[in-house]
């Protein structure tokens, strides 16, 4: 029942315990009972909106940033990780294989100023190696969401 319900929030926070309980067999109370117990193990960490930015007339722009990290004996990544993903400008933080060994989104209203987190904060932090940054030129689709506002193709021709 969990991943039932865990895949239907993932699609839309915003169904009730009632829609999910019709959608999996189940009653509102029971569901209900669920998603707190889920809330309070940290299973559900939260719930969240995806913005299309561009539409709102907020853009943003967002860089991935590929760090090479020289780990810590004893806590590997980790100490690294922790201290980048602290500062404000960064989105996320994930270990990853590769040439590099964490990929950073950074979020700043202008190229410049990711550019200068990237030239004086991030790069100067002790562990840290080398950077290579690659910006966000354009969403088409993210958690599962198209961004990209074309007509679906029917499949059918026009006849004239």
């Amino acid at each position: 029942m969990r991943e039932q319900i865990l895949e239907i929030l993932r699609k839309d926070a915003r169904t009730s315990s009632e829609m999910i309980a019709d959608l999996i067999g189940s009653d509102a109370e029971t569901v209900a009972k669920e998603i707190a117990e889920m809330e309070e193990e940290g299973v559900i960490r939260r719930y969240k909106t995806i913005i299309d930015r561009e539409k709102a007339g907020d853009e943003r722009v967002f860089a991935f940033i590929d760090v090479r990290v020289s780990p810590t004996r004893g806590v590997g990544f980790d100490d690294v990780a922790r201290r980048i993903y602290r500062y404000p400008e960064v989105h996320s933080v994930y270990l990853v294989s590769g040439d590099y060994d964490l990929r950073v989104v950074v979020e700043g209203e202008t190229m410049k100023e990711v550019a200068f987190f990237v030239a004086d904060k991030l790069s100067t932090l002790d562990g840290v190696l080398s950077t290579q940054s690659n910006f966000l030129l354009k969403k088409y689709k993210e958690d599962g969401d198209i961004f990209d506002d074309i007509e679906e193709d029917t499949g059918r021709l026009l006849i004239s």
